[in-house]
């Protein structure tokens, strides 16, 4: 009798067992199909757009170049057109002058330039060494042109001022010409035109200078032109 109850119980047991098998199976067969289906949905939808920026041209997306702000507070581009204009009649006029110049140049022969030197020397000699001193043969570019006047290096060292300063140019006759004397470039700039000219200075001739104060020379001018006087 007890066996017979326990074989009703195993088959009832094994019966619930496979019930719940099936309702297992069912179950994942369900969800299964519910993931499918969704998936199949997903996949059916248009995927959203991204949205495209609009492309920038090049040009305006560039940023403008920076400047520094000395440079930004500069005034504004001069017209070159109109200062081109002003330039060569200034270039003109002083073309002009240079061929006038050119013509009237008086270029000394060998003879008149070694005679002027000599005297010069003669001159210089005489004077003593009771100021410094020193001879300057005249060529082209210091009565013509440019009016330019060098001065010996070494003198200017030890005699003249360190600074750009007027020094005095004094003749035979105490007639001053006031001139600028460039420190750097050891030589007369401004005003020494104006003395070249008014003494009628030309290639071949000889000046002495002689330094009677701190900024003030006495000038001697020998004459190329004076060797012809002592041929005669």
């Amino acid at each position: 009798m007890a066996a017979v109850a326990m074989s009703s119980y195993e088959e009832q047991r094994q019966r619930q067992v496979e019930a719940n098998k099936r309702k297992l199976e069912e179950l994942q067969l369900h969800h299964l199909s519910a993931a499918v289906r969704e998936a199949a949905t997903a996949a059916a939808k248009p995927s959203p757009a991204k949205k495209r920026k609009a492309r920038v041209p090049r040009d305006a997306a560039a940023e403008p170049p920076r400047r520094s702000g000395r440079v930004a507070n500069l005034p504004e581009k001069p017209k070159y057109r109109e200062e081109v204009l002003d330039f060569g009649r200034k270039v003109r006029r002083t073309y002009s002058s240079g061929r006038k110049d050119l013509e009237n140049r008086v270029y000394a022969t060998d003879e008149e330039r070694s005679h002027a030197i000599t005297k010069a020397e003669e001159l210089e000699e005489e004077l003593g060494t009771s100021f410094p001193i020193f001879v300057k043969p005249m060529t082209q570019s210091h009565v013509t042109g440019g009016f330019w006047l060098g001065l010996p290096t070494p003198f200017c060292r030890k005699h003249l001022p360190k600074r750009d300063e007027h020094i005095t140019l004094v003749d035979e006759e105490d007639d001053e010409s006031d001139t600028l004397y460039l420190a750097r470039k050891a030589g007369l700039s401004a005003g020494w035109r104006g003395f070249a000219i008014d003494h009628k200075l030309v290639d071949g001739d000889c000046l002495v200078f002689q330094l009677i104060e701190r900024t003030k020379f006495k000038v001697y001018i020998i004459r190329a032109s004076s060797y012809h006087e002592n041929e005669d």
